[in-house]
């Protein structure tokens, strides 16, 4: 079996506790989910690197501080990931779907009301403790 995909995913938390979703375009796996912006990391590309890499494509911002949140490892069947999920402490410019793609800011009580891959429900169970 190939190895899983290593995905630097982010979490942005905004200064009134709201956390930055978007929405997986038409056209890709799992088309119409939410999830926490990132994407792959490249190979000999470290996930800080590969984690602002990808938020600048796709929301238009350079990110500052991390820190680990938490690993998440998934097996869809036709494709197994390693999510490695990091909060994005601070961050410039304001986030905008660079690639044409929804976002949204939500906040902790209204997060189970946007549907979210498998592989994002440990990450929803962490960042609704970070928002409590």
């Amino acid at each position: 079996m190939a190895s899983p995909i290593h995905v630097a995913v982010g979490v942005l938390i905004d200064a009134k506790a709201c956390v930055l979703l978007t929405r997986r375009p038409k056209g890709t796996h799992l088309a119409g989910y939410w999830e926490f912006p990132g994407g792959k990391v490249e190979a000999g590309e470290s996930v800080h690197t590969a984690l602002a890499r990808e938020l600048e494509e796709e929301l238009g911002t350079r990110i500052g501080d991390t820190i680990p949140l938490i690993t998440v490892s998934h097996d869809y069947g036709e494709k197994r990931v390693l999510l490695d999920v990091h909060q994005v402490k601070d961050w410039s410019g304001e986030p905008h779907g660079a690639e044409g793609q929804s976002l949204a800011w939500v906040d902790a009580g209204s997060l189970d009301e946007f549907q979210v891959p498998e592989a994002n429900a440990e990450i929803m169970s962490r960042v609704k403790a970070l928002l409590a």
